[in-house]
This record gives C-alpha cells, structure tokens and sequence, in this order.
C-alpha cells in the first residue's frame, strides 16, 4: 500500500522518511495542502528504475528490429557474446 505524508514531514520527519526508503525499497508520495505533489525514493532505487526503464527501451528496439526484418539471427548475436565475453571457453 502505497505510503503519503504532508509536506511537512520532509521538514520535520527527514530522517525518518530517508530510513523507510532505505528500508523498504519504496516510494513515499508527499502531498501539499492535501494533493499529490511529490515523490520520495532512496537513489539506489532510483537508479534501479532508470536501468528497469533503458533494459525495456533496448528491448523495444530489439523487437522493432525484429519486425522490420533488420535484426542479425540469434545465433549470430550468441556467437558473438561467447567470443567478447570468453563463454564456452574450457
């Protein structure tokens, strides 16, 4: 369930917003004069979500790729990863 306070909290509850944060891997919703106006998360999430958000842009373009027929086969793209990357290698 998702966790909102007021405004005043960032003031005044700092450190215990920073600690939920932290502790919990979730946003906190800060509200003004009782409307939605901010939102709260640690920096570790936030990068997490950043690389969430460029893994699904890279995916789309993979597809996108696919579609118009202008991607390289799989086994190719495998091949390739097993030479940069040393896999298969005994």
């Amino acid at each position: 369930m998702a966790t909102i306070r007021p405004s005043s909290d960032l003031r005044n509850r700092y450190n215990e917003i920073s600690d939920f944060c932290h502790q919990y891997h979730e946003p906190i919703f800060i509200t003004k004069n009782g409307v939605g106006d901010l939102v709260v998360m640690s920096n570790d999430e936030y990068e997490r979500l950043c690389g969430k958000q460029e893994l699904y842009r890279l995916l789309d373009q993979g597809i996108e790729a696919m579609k118009s027929d202008t991607g390289r086969p799989a086994d190719e793209v495998f091949e390739e990863i097993e030479r940069n990357f040393g896999f298969g290698e005994v």
